[in-house]
């Protein structure tokens, strides 16, 4: 991390700047779209999460509301509960969670209690994701963590990925 000042030369908490590596963005996005499509096999939406701490997978998930009936079984969610239970706590600082969609508000509301340093999403959520496409939810005043955003890491297969996917189900 880059450690910045304030006026007097004092270093600053929010000041902080981590240095980002993303020289392995892809490898892992492409991982969390292998996790997808195991959950396109089962039925569920094809959107597939891996958490990396230190260069290392530490969590992996796919959606699997239906299956576990379970509405908050998004593939965030059981990343990051693995992840956890991994590293024995709650909170994984410097973690990146890669995820083949955008976050919905429970799951951003999750990377910021869980203190995820950043999330690298590939495909847009128009409807409901809230890191970018209904405004940055990471950027309100009321929270304590702020998660770096970056989108659109191999978001076109992402893409085609899910639309394949629902254009199977509506013909089905």
């Amino acid at each position: 991390m880059v450690r910045l000042t304030n006026s007097k030369g004092h270093p600053t908490v929010k000041g902080l700047v981590p240095v980002i590596d993303r020289s392995q963005d892809i490898p892992f996005m492409r991982e969390a779209m292998a996790l997808a499509e195991q959950g396109a096999a089962l039925g569920e939406v094809p959107v597939g999460a891996v958490l990396v701490l230190g260069g290392q997978v530490i969590g992996r998930g796919f959606n699997r509301p239906i299956t576990s009936h379970d509405p908050s079984a998004h593939a965030e969610m059981i990343a990051i509960r693995e992840a956890a239970a991994a590293a024995q706590n709650y909170r994984l600082p410097g973690s990146t969670l890669y995820v083949t969609l955008e976050p919905c508000s429970m799951c951003a509301g999750l990377l910021v209690h869980s203190r995820i340093q950043r999330v690298v999403f590939g495909a847009s959520e128009p409807k409901s994701g809230v890191v970018v496409s209904r405004g940055n939810f990471f950027e309100q005043d009321f929270l304590n963590h702020r998660v770096l955003v970056e989108g659109g890491v191999l978001g076109e297969e992402c893409s085609a990925m899910l639309s394949a996917f629902f254009k199977a189900r509506r013909k089905g």
